[in-house]
């Protein structure tokens, strides 16, 4: 059986959300600075505190989700983003626009990202036999990664045309045309878990008992924790090195930016080539860790580009490899009764973690210097390699996943 005409709609519609993501991604900030001429911290706030408080906000949604129908949560989720988002160019148009509205904006956002994927991973799971979910996740991240190398340009040129908040507008028209899309699933959705009797404190932190009670799961969910806070430390930074420190045009650091995403379009194309799930997540697992040193060392000049340039690509390309293949195992060893909690806890976890490592990047780097910064992180990157599942995925286990250690309740 191949992936059926319900996916296809699925990956239309995850296409047309992503690109708008792609368009609009650091839209905040750019209208913060550029409609609101809000001070710097202001800025770095709106990113950090915003993406932690909607974690926070979303943290007793988990259960909620879990014991639901996941199509009209996916919707709903859609629908509330679509609002949010929409109401900036409005707002701006009144000249009624607030530092608050974008503060309450962004973290709807949050919340609404956390829903949406707990909601979508669960729902995909059902809709996609077991043995075409690797195939269908290698498509979903060939699609993240051809939006984001064309999404960014195209946001600017939009931004350049009709100001500050027209790519916010295109976000929040994707995410309507999503929930359109969503609706257009032909197949009856299966019920939802039966929801068992528990302390409420019991059905919080499922999702978390669940990964630590898994030997891979617990391993891959901290090794994620580290490369995620790690990689986006570096982005802040790398921005001051090329264009403070290097002296690279912007026109350059969008180059930099944008053409390392077709390494991730080439990753999940490997993805879907090579069979052995072992090899793809310890091997490209590893991979990923590997590249950022070459940005501490980055010489002035094209060569500083091209070295940035390769670095990124590189890291992309086992990124791009390593996330549907990490993405299929955690579908094949969580149960259905506790897969969208599991999805919530990692999405919170590293909501949480992100915005740690940016403000230690930081610090780091006023402290010290920005090149020494990214050697440190380069250095706490190579670490997340000893948080790969190594013991889990002896050859001699690998075609079994462990006993699953929590029961759904």
């Amino acid at each position: 059986m191949a992936l059926g005409p319900d996916f296809r709609r699925l990956w239309a519609a995850y296409s047309i959300s992503e690109l708008g993501s792609g368009v609009a991604i650091g839209a905040l900030p750019l209208v913060a600075t550029i409609a609101l001429n809000v001070p710097t911290i202001q800025v770095s706030l709106l990113s950090a505190l915003s993406g932690v408080a909607g974690a926070l906000l979303a943290l007793p949604l988990g259960p909620w989700v879990e014991f639901r129908r996941k199509r009209p949560i996916m919707v709903g989720s859609d629908l509330a983003r679509f609002v949010v988002l929409v109401s900036v160019p409005v707002a701006a148009a009144f000249g009624m626009l607030t530092y608050a509205q974008l503060c309450v904006v962004a973290m709807v956002q949050a919340v609404g990202v956390i829903v949406f994927n707990a909601a979508s991973g669960a729902h995909l799971k059902a809709l996609v036999p077991a043995e075409w979910r690797g195939e269908a996740n290698a498509r979903l991240e060939m699609t993240l990664w051809t939006v984001y190398s064309a999404g960014p340009p195209l946001g600017g040129v939009l931004v350049s045309a009709a100001g500050a908040t027209a790519s916010m507008a295109a976000d929040a028209v994707s995410f309507l045309l999503s929930a359109l899309g969503i609706r257009r699933l032909r197949a009856a959705e299966p019920p939802p878990p039966p929801r068992h009797p528990a302390p409420r404190l019991h059905e919080l932190t499922a999702g978390w008992r669940y990964i630590l009670g898994h030997r891979a799961l617990r391993a891959l969910w901290l090794n994620s924790l580290v490369f995620g806070a790690c990689v986006m430390a570096t982005a802040p930074l790398l921005a001051v090195l090329m264009l403070r420190e290097l002296r690279l045009t912007p026109f350059e650091y969008g180059i930099a930016m944008g053409v390392p995403c077709l390494g991730g379009i080439l990753g999940a194309f490997v993805a879907r080539r090579l069979p052995d799930e072992r090899g793809k997540l310890l091997g490209f697992g590893v991979g990923r860790t590997l590249f950022m040193i070459l940005l501490a060392v980055a010489p002035a000049g094209l060569g500083g580009l091209l070295v940035i340039t390769v670095s990124q690509f590189l890291l992309i390309l086992c990124a791009g490899a390593f996330n549907p293949t990490f993405t299929t195992y955690r579908m094949r060893v969580t149960d259905d009764g506790n897969m969208s909690r599991v999805l919530s806890a990692w999405s919170i976890s590293q909501r949480v973690a992100q915005p740690i490592g940016i403000v230690a990047g930081g610090v780091l780097a006023t402290l010290t210097s920005t090149r020494v910064s990214l050697a440190i992180l380069s250095g706490v990157l190579l670490t997340s390699v000893f948080l790969l599942p190594w013991r889990s995925f002896s050859r001699r286990r690998a075609a079994r996943p462990e006993p699953l250690p929590v029961r759904p309740g």
